[in-house]
């Protein structure tokens, strides 16, 4: 059975309809996926997180004699970024379509794919594939890519051991072989308050985090003036970026508290273990000991709120190699990041290909061009016979 269209367009209204913004549940999601699954004959392995409000699914479609080792996974999150303060047009849980387009939050990020994953299912399980279809569908993706863990741990965990994976982020259906990594970081500074006629008893928490932007901006500069990735990634450096400051009670009170998030786009490993280094340097020989000098209690203190590892270009990959044979074209690097880095940095050779523009994603109004979910379904299909044959 060849799925059409409109197969996966019922599906992707259907996704869409589900209200998986990060912060809330995707269970009733992962719940329709896999009584889908199921009905189509095909084992599902649930993975609920920690608190059990949110959920993975991982399936093999290994038909007969096929052991469930190896093989290729095909892998996309099912959580969306929020709507709020965004001025839709359309309603954002609504699938709608219009002049080729269908508008709803995740049609491009990336529920169009998972739909055209779904639509292929009975495809794959009555195809006499060589090895086996591996599904993985994550949770907070977008917050952290902290479902795609889970996962990489049961894969270790169960042996699957996928020989490759296809990640469908929204690529415009061409092959990306590499992006940076990200990290989360945040920053508390404690000072200590006072009225602010007398500042001279107080330390400025504010104050102290100044200093700390200021080291993370002389970092970004250096990091700038010595790119290390010509021709890979735009900018072809490592960057740093603080995008949130909170601080302070008053007007007229030396802010006793203050906190920095900000992030690090890493051109390779170990970038980020350097920028936390010099950060800490800096912290220790120089911010901290000032403070320090005037109220003992003063602190900063820097965690990681999430580290995403970069996906880089692996020469001779296998993954590479046969998602370009069935895309055509050369294959290029990302500026956004995803899962394919945790993927890869637990051995498995992984690229991205998937529908739809980067450009819609998360904005309002987002939508994916049928044309573009046509696309993917002729790349399955062409990957069903590629298996077939192998």
């Amino acid at each position: 059975m060849t799925p059409s269209l409109d197969d996966a367009t019922r599906i992707l209204s259907t996704l869409v309809a589900f209200d998986t913004v990060s912060h809330k549940s995707n269970r009733a999601l992962i719940d329709w996926v896999a009584d889908h699954l199921d009905g189509h004959g095909v084992a599902v392995a649930t993975l609920p997180s920690a608190d059990g409000r949110k959920a993975n699914i991982v399936a093999s479609i290994a038909p007969g004699r096929l052991e469930p080792r190896g093989g290729i996974m095909l892998s996309g999150h099912t959580d969306v970024v929020p709507v709020d303060g965004q001025d839709w047009q359309t309603d954002p849980f609504r699938l709608t379509p219009k002049d080729g387009r269908l508008y709803g939050r995740g049609a491009c990020d990336m529920k169009g794919y998972i739909a055209c994953v779904l639509a292929m299912v009975p495809a794959l399980r009555d195809a006499p594939l060589t090895r086996p279809i591996h599904l993985a569908f994550s949770y907070d993706e977008e917050t952290g890519c902290f479902g795609a863990r889970e996962i990489v741990s049961h894969i270790a965990a169960s042996e699957l051991r996928p020989a490759m994976a296809f990640v469908g982020e929204p690529t415009s259906m061409r092959v990306v072989n590499a992006h940076k990594g990200s990290c989360g970081m945040r920053t508390k500074v404690t000072g200590h308050a006072c009225h602010s006629s007398r500042p001279d008893q107080g330390v400025n928490a504010i104050y102290g985090a100044m200093e700390v932007i200021d080291t993370l901006r002389a970092q970004a500069q250096a990091l700038a003036e010595a790119p290390d990735s010509v021709g890979l990634f735009e900018p072809p450096h490592t960057t740093l970026n603080v995008g949130l400051i909170q601080g302070g009670s008053a007007r007229n009170t030396v802010a006793g508290d203050c906190t920095l998030t900000w992030d690090i786009r890493a051109t390779r490993e170990g970038m980020v273990g350097q920028v936390r280094d010099a950060l800490a340097a800096a912290v220790d020989d120089r911010i901290l000991p000032a403070m320090r000098a005037r109220q003992a209690a003063a602190d900063i203190a820097t965690e990681t709120l999430f580290e995403i590892p970069p996906l880089l270009p692996q020469p001779n990959s296998a993954a590479e190699a046969l998602a370009r044979s069935l895309a055509g074209g050369e294959a290029v690097s990302a500026a956004f990041g995803s899962e394919a880095g945790l993927f890869q940095r637990a051995g498995i050779p992984t690229v991205l290909c998937g529908p739809g523009d980067i450009a819609q994603a998360h904005a309002p109004d987002e939508w994916v061009a049928e044309d573009q979910l046509a696309a993917c379904l002729s790349f399955l299909e062409k990957l069903v016979a590629h298996e077939c044959a192998a």
